[in-house]
């Protein structure tokens, strides 16, 4: 009988814009494979189409923008459009970060599927993205 391998969820996680604290996004990272996910690192200082582009490159199931410098409400329709422009439908985009509570509804309606502030418990970043990855 042959065993089904079942595919690591592919998770690109990265820092758009002038964004030098990197820590939080490293952890995070570190996690996110501890959990069993096949991660890339972008790193700092990357553009919306080079985030698009690298998740094309890499057939990703999810983009993971880490925000820490207050240009969320800039770069995020700028990657959401870059997504679209690309076909991305099926890639779950998720943020974290420093945001204010007033900034999370107008991110989810730019087209962030969630979230996470600064402080969020690990296994709940884990469990949404296991639970809401789209292919």
């Amino acid at each position: 009988m042959a065993e089904t391998k079942k595919k690591k969820i592919k998770v690109l996680v990265t820092k758009v814009g002038l964004d030098g604290h990197d820590r939080g996004v490293k952890v995070v990272a570190s996690l996110l494979k501890e959990a069993g996910m096949e991660v890339l690192y972008l790193g700092m200082y990357q553009t919306p189409g080079g985030i698009v582009k690298a998740a094309i490159d890499e057939d990703v199931d999810v983009i993971g923008v880490s925000y820490l410098s207050g240009e969320h409400l800039v770069f995020t329709p700028k990657i959401v459009a870059e997504m679209k422009k690309n076909h991305l439908d099926d890639v779950l985009l998720v943020a974290g970060g420093t945001f204010p509570v007033e900034d999370i509804p107008p991110l989810e309606e730019m087209g962030i599927d969630r979230v996470f502030r600064a402080g969020s418990l690990t296994n709940t970043i884990v469990q949404y993205i296991q639970q809401n990855v789209k292919r």
